[in-house]
């Protein structure tokens, strides 16, 4: 049975940082594209940042670009969004997500995450 567990989201004011962790079981972790995807209340999934089975490619959406950094460590099964620069704009639920290939779309996304809470305030 396969899971994906996120930690580290919460409240922090603007400016601030805060570290996602998702820790994944079940999968053999070093075969899958993992990446980030948020959703604000009323809004779409979106992407946010993705990593490469080994780690040497990375992607981000435009909105995060500079400000975010997707890493993984294969032997601990687990991948991080390191978030500095937070902006009210960046609250949402935060997922994480696995596919064999990586993809811009939510829908190429085998696997989930049960999702976790971040709140900037301003």
């Amino acid at each position: 049975q396969v899971q994906l567990v996120e930690s580290g989201g919460g409240l922090v004011q603007a400016g601030g940082s805060l570290r996602l962790s998702c820790a994944a079981s079940g999968l053999t972790f070093s075969r899958y594209t993992m990446a980030w995807f948020r959703q604000a209340p009323g809004k779409e999934r979106e992407f946010v940042a993705g990593i490469s089975r080994s780690g040497g490619n990375t992607y981000y959406a435009d909105s995060v670009k500079g400000r975010f950094t997707i890493s993984r460590d294969n032997a601990k099964n687990t991948v991080y969004l390191q978030m500095n620069s937070l902006k009210p704009e960046d609250t949402a639920v935060y997922y994480c997500a696995a596919a064999v290939g990586f993809s811009w779309s939510s829908t190429g996304y085998d696997y989930w995450g049960q999702g976790i809470q971040v709140t900037v305030s301003s």
